[in-house]
């Protein structure tokens, strides 16, 4: 794991080239069909990384996205109305049975499927219109980094060429320098409060409510810790009622519009005597941890994830946890 989060810089800059060309046509026959809706399906960190595209979907496009439960068409078998619509696929082996069956059902509705995949040649590069290869190459930690991270640009590249954004396209081309910058960011304080704890908020909003989920997902994978993401305004609800003195909130705010009122947030649980640690310079009560800002909105929490999984890495080894072979999990699932 910790030699695949070093490679994190290297992946993205082979992506943007090894893949360029593919990632540019399916971006121009989005613009050319010009899709109602756009579905992804996905399952783990692909599902965060579809998360994530979602939000930049919704706030670049303007077009609506929704989550496909894979089981429609693999369990199922229920054929879906999808004229005029788009869908994307994410998973990084390419051969799962349920996401293979959904994304096939999607074309077979009426809707451009493209697939993002680590595996050139997989099932689901065959029954989609478009197959984007990653390039982040083998992958041999069960915790996915460097291919949730490549499928996240490769949606952002071709969201870009589909919507003419040039800035987007070379904030993409700048991210490499970028995330070397964020693995070097040190968040060991962070570990310091979690301490021997077995339960944390990990917050965030908008684009980086994504991310936060995938956060979540690799403390259970690591270290297993019960962490739950929430959106910063979410916590204030219901979730507030765990929160504790001393109890362990990561918050994960990134430059964008939403920065102020996550930072707010922040704060509110520090008055709480909660330990809180967000990555922004805005907070007052809070903890800060450091961040590499990128310069774009949309790349920023990319960097922050990045910062994460070097945290995480060397967190589970404190625990006495092996990161590499986690309980009762392997590199591939394959479901129906």
């Amino acid at each position: 794991m910790r030699r695949e989060v070093l490679e994190i810089p290297q992946a993205v800059a082979r992506l943007l080239d090894h893949s360029a060309k593919d990632m540019q046509r399916a971006g121009e026959e989005l613009r050319a069909v010009d899709p109602r809706v756009l579905v992804s399906v996905a399952r783990g960190s692909s599902d965060h990384a579809a998360s994530f595209l979602q939000y930049a979907i919704e706030l670049t496009a303007g077009i609506p996205v929704a989550s496909l439960g894979p089981s429609i068409g693999s369990i199922y078998g229920a054929k879906l109305k999808l004229k005029d619509a788009a869908c994307l696929a994410i998973s990084q082996s390419g051969k799962s049975p349920d996401i293979v069956a959904m994304a096939k059902t999607a074309r077979e509705g009426g809707a451009l499927t493209i697939a993002l995949t680590n595996t050139p040649g997989s099932p689901l590069a065959e029954v989609s219109n478009h197959a984007i290869d990653i390039a982040a190459g083998p992958e041999l930690s069960v915790a996915a980094t460097k291919t949730f991270v490549n499928s996240a640009v490769a949606g952002l590249a071709i969201l870009a060429h589909w919507t003419k954004n040039d800035g987007l396209l070379s904030a993409l081309h700048a991210l490499p320098q970028y995330l070397e910058n964020a693995i070097a960011c040190d968040w060991s304080p962070f570990a310091e409060a979690v301490g021997n704890e077995n339960s944390l908020f990990v917050l965030g909003r908008g684009p980086s409510l994504a991310i936060a989920n995938e956060v979540a997902l690799k403390f259970k994978e690591t270290c297993s810790i019960h962490a739950e993401a929430y959106s910063a305004a979410e916590v204030m609800h219901g979730p507030l009622a765990l929160v504790g003195p001393g109890f362990p909130v990561l918050v994960l705010a990134s430059r964008d519009k939403s920065e102020d009122a996550v930072a707010q947030s922040a704060d509110g649980l520090a008055t709480r005597q909660a330990a809180v640690f967000a990555t922004s310079a805005k907070v007052k009560a809070a903890n800060r941890l450091p961040f590499a800002a990128t310069g774009h909105w949309l790349t920023d929490p990319l960097a922050l994830v990045t910062s994460f999984y070097s945290f995480i890495e060397a967190f589970a080894l404190r625990r006495g946890l092996n990161p590499d072979q986690p309980r009762n999990l392997r590199k591939v699932t394959e479901t129906l």
